[in-house]
């Protein structure tokens, strides 16, 4: 009698032992098999030409955008609140091609506060860059640095850009951020910018 115990004992474990190698087996299988996500690029690249136009339109100062920039700086996220605690906020998000974060700021509300918040608390420096004739303050900071675009100056050089401030920012080097800077344009049709 034990020894059919112990032959049946043997037979269930056998058993196991099999469909445990048949499901590795399977598993080792599908993941063969499966694509792999290691290789894929994390970031999702967006447009935002619908949300520039209709911020555009509505913003009570002339919103800007890069334009000439090459394919390798990637869109990736984009935002207008035409009423928040800093005023009417445009935000255009960017990756540089080096995976660095740049983000195109622009407020009408507290300067100050508004710089604060979407530098992370950068401080003002005595540098100064000069960056198709318009002077960028330069921030620093230990998250992000920032290209603050002189107070009462508009943005492209274009006119009214008095009351809002419009800095670059990110994680980006300096270099990154000017090359932002210089790409920016006045989006034409702007409310701000019609008569």
């Amino acid at each position: 009698m034990g020894y059919v115990a112990t032959k049946r004992g043997l037979k269930t474990v056998r058993d196991m032992v099999l469909s445990m190698a048949v499901i590795g087996a399977g598993a080792g299988l599908l993941y063969l098999t499966l694509p792999n996500n290691e290789q894929q690029d994390p970031v999702r690249e967006i447009g935002y030409q619908t949300e520039l136009a209709t911020a555009g339109r509505a913003a009570p100062y002339p919103l800007v955008a890069p334009d000439g920039l090459s394919d390798k700086w990637r869109a990736t996220s984009v935002t207008y609140r035409a009423q928040s605690d800093h005023g009417a906020v445009w935000h255009l998000g960017f990756m540089d091609p080096g995976n660095q974060y740049v983000a195109i700021e622009q407020s009408d509300g507290d300067r100050g506060k508004f710089i604060r918040k979407v530098t992370h608390r950068a401080e003002e420096t005595e540098r100064v860059e000069r960056v198709n004739g318009q002077e960028w303050v330069r921030y620093e900071g230990p998250k992000y640095n920032a290209l603050v675009l002189k107070d009462g100056e508009a943005p492209g050089g274009g006119d009214g850009g008095e009351g809002s401030t419009t800095l670059i920012t990110g994680t980006a080097s300096y270099e990154r951020l000017k090359e932002m800077a210089a790409a920016l344009q006045p989006y034409a049709d702007s409310t701000a910018n019609r008569g």
